[in-house]
């Protein structure tokens, strides 16, 4: 489904982002401990979202993700939900993260989008 054209009620599209996921000063710990937990998060709130994954790869101290984001979501408002959603989730499994690491931490992460033609 990849390389297939989507339709809504009068368009047809085909918009395919890759999005890197990057915490404020590339702290690894977050990722190499708590992969499971951030892969589950990041499936589910693009299910809500119906944004599907195409590709992802989760590196110790970021994340790549290869986003088929349907033109009625813009990239931005819905990494503002990712971002936003996924850093309140985090804190929720993981309560020492709060004290640990800056609240802004998690959630303040640098995203670079890329659009592939």
């Amino acid at each position: 489904m990849a390389n297939s054209v989507n339709s809504l009620a009068h368009t047809k599209w085909l918009c395919k982002y890759h999005i890197v996921i990057v915490p404020k000063y590339r702290r690894k710990i977050i990722y190499n401990q708590y992969r499971k937990d951030l892969r589950e998060i990041i499936k589910t709130l693009c299910r809500y979202k119906d944004v599907e994954i195409i590709e992802g790869h989760m590196m110790p101290d970021h994340v790549h993700l290869l986003l088929s984001i349907p033109p009625k979501t813009s990239v931005s408002s819905f990494m503002g939900y990712l971002k936003g959603k996924s850093a309140l989730m985090m804190f929720d499994r993981h309560a020492n993260l709060k004290y640990k690491f800056a609240i802004g931490t998690f959630g303040q992460m640098d995203t670079m989008c890329q659009q592939l033609d």
